[in-house]
């Protein structure tokens, strides 16, 4: 991946972007800061340098972060191959100043600042060609350029939680990035009119004096932003793939016999009785691995693992979970979640719980947080009830390429 910031159509006509991506996006929710979480199984800040990498009217990208994100960004960004030059600079507390630093950065690029720049929202990830294209086409005639969307709804103000008066939505656009200018007007107003309050660039370029054109953009190009928003992210994804989720479901049943110990979702529990199974008899993992099966349409354990087999006896059933999962992958799908409950009087699961968790998570490659394990009785009823053995039921969720 390069790190230069060279222009590759040198410093006279070239136009570079400038992804902001030091802000914290505290209304998305627990976790790390939006832009390095992952939606379709890439991380957003790489989808949204990907889309401007590829858009043939950027000659370069330099993207501003916080420096204490520095690790996150370089594993966001492991394994992305970018077809344009990169540089990386320390962005500051507030987004305008994270702009300035940035557009500081290219003026003082050795090979000269670009002509033009765009300003976009790291967590934007689904901007199009058209769109950028549209916003660098309008800096023929402004000095600026805001993609936009045109207000279809009504609007009304709230007054104490009730319906307000309606305020005219005739000529009222909601402004998106990118927000292109020309290179020199827009460093200057920043220079001369630092406002850390400011909504965005093109409010701190009016204030300058310039024209800021409207650009007619996207829905599709929202920014991420609350919760909800990454289930939206991932239907479009879905959408621009071709990838579907599919689910599927198993049960198992083991009954008690002689033994010390049970295996129960790849972790070996102690008991007074064991299994009575062709296999170590682990009726999560054998769910599970049902479940897998279903999700593919590849029918169950036993077509792919026989009990009148002689090889499979006494095996472990870790076997087969992983080989399900093979099957997933060959075909292009990974796991979304694995669910499976245990249904018993005996022995004690939540105690075990989280190193079962552990070991689904281990056998199948994904994060424990991906991974649920249940437990519950039968209230006494049925054989589960009578303790007489161990019921399983399981989903499991995969995604991958649409049929």
């Amino acid at each position: 991946m390069a790190r230069s910031a060279r222009g590759m159509n040198g410093c006279g006509m070239a136009t570079a972007a400038l992804i902001v991506a030091a802000g914290r996006g505290a209304r998305a929710g627990d976790g790390p800061p939006k832009q390095y979480r992952e939606v379709g199984g890439a991380a957003i800040i790489a989808r949204t340098l990907a889309r401007f990498a590829a858009a043939p009217g950027v000659d370069r990208i330099c993207v501003c972060i916080r420096p204490q994100d520095r690790a996150l960004f370089d594993a966001a960004l492991a394994g992305l191959s970018l077809s344009k030059p990169l540089s990386v600079v320390d962005g500051g507390a507030e987004r305008a100043l994270s702009v300035r630093l940035g557009l500081e950065a290219l003026a003082a690029d050795p090979q000269g600042p670009p002509a033009r720049v765009l300003i976009h929202d790291a967590a934007r990830p689904f901007v199009s060609t058209a769109v950028i294209e549209s916003v660098i086409a309008a800096l023929a005639e402004a000095e600026g350029a805001c993609a936009s969307i045109p207000i279809v709804d009504a609007l009304r103000r709230s007054e104490g939680g009730l319906c307000g008066a309606l305020i005219p939505r005739e000529d009222v656009w909601r402004a998106q990035t990118p927000q292109g200018f020309r290179f020199d007007a827009i460093l200057a107003a920043h220079r001369d009119h630092p406002d850390p309050a400011a909504p965005d660039d093109a409010e701190i370029a009016r204030r300058a004096g310039l024209r800021v054109a409207i650009v007619e953009s996207e829905a599709d190009n929202f920014k991420i932003t609350r919760p909800g928003d990454f289930a939206r992210a991932e239907r479009l994804i879905g959408q621009e793939t071709g990838m579907e989720t599919r689910l599927g479901t198993g049960f198992d049943v083991h009954r008690f016999g002689p033994g010390d110990h049970l295996m129960l979702c790849g972790v070996r529990v102690a008991h007074d009785h064991g299994f009575v199974a062709h296999s170590d008899g682990d009726v999560g993992l054998h769910a599970l691995t049902d479940a897998v099966l279903g999700a593919l349409a590849l029918g169950d354990i036993g077509r792919w693992f026989p009990p009148s087999d002689p090889q499979w006896r006494g095996a472990a059933s870790d076997r087969f979970l992983r080989h399900a999962l093979d099957l997933a992958a060959q075909r292009g799908f990974t796991v979304v979640n694995l669910d499976v409950t245990l249904i018993c009087e005996r022995p004690k699961i939540t105690p075990h719980a989280e190193a079962m968790r552990a070991a689904i998570a281990g056998i199948a490659g994904c994060d424990v947080a991906r991974v649920s394990v249940k437990a519950t009785t039968t209230e006494g009823l049925g054989f589960t009830g009578r303790a007489e053995g161990v019921a399983a039921q399981a989903a499991a969720a995969l995604k991958g390429p649409a049929p």
